[in-house]
């Protein structure tokens, strides 16, 4: 069965809980669940994880090859830091799709620059919950 890898960053986890006028009262559950919608009508598996750590999204990263047809990535901050997760991604064949709930352009200008979007498939941002959804679709369209 085809396999599709859900990432998200530090903080994600309290989706719902943190700043809900920039993130909406959505929980990570939500956004898991919305994937699933997508992922299920395309018979296919998800595998969500989230985790605070850089280099856990690394070696999450680093072991996605063969094993998932794509990955949704939202780094949230380690969007405008990480080097490693640039290279990371740079370093597989599997398409990432790096996503955030806001819009990161709209935003602090310390988040405008994404340091992993050149290696990306493709970035969607700004579309709350639906964001995840887009991604997904766009995994399957791709994969095709």
């Amino acid at each position: 069965m085809r396999r599709l890898l859900l990432l998200n960053g530090p903080n994600l986890n309290l989706l719902g809980k943190r700043e809900p006028d920039v993130y909406g009262s959505f929980t990570l559950d939500d956004v898991e669940q919305e994937v699933e919608n997508v992922v299920t009508k395309n018979d296919c598996e998800l595998v969500s994880k989230q985790t605070n750590h850089e280099g856990e999204l690394v070696d999450l990263i680093q072991e996605a090859e063969g094993q998932y047809m794509g990955i949704i990535l939202n780094a949230a901050a380690y969007t405008h830091t990480s080097v490693a997760l640039h290279d990371a991604i740079k370093s597989i064949t599997v398409p990432v799709i790096e996503v955030h709930i806001s819009n990161i352009h709209s935003r602090e200008s310390f988040r405008h620059q994404s340091l992993i979007a050149p290696v990306c498939y493709g970035q969607i941002v700004g579309f709350g919950l639906l964001s995840y959804r887009l991604a997904a679709e766009a995994i399957f369209s791709i994969s095709k």
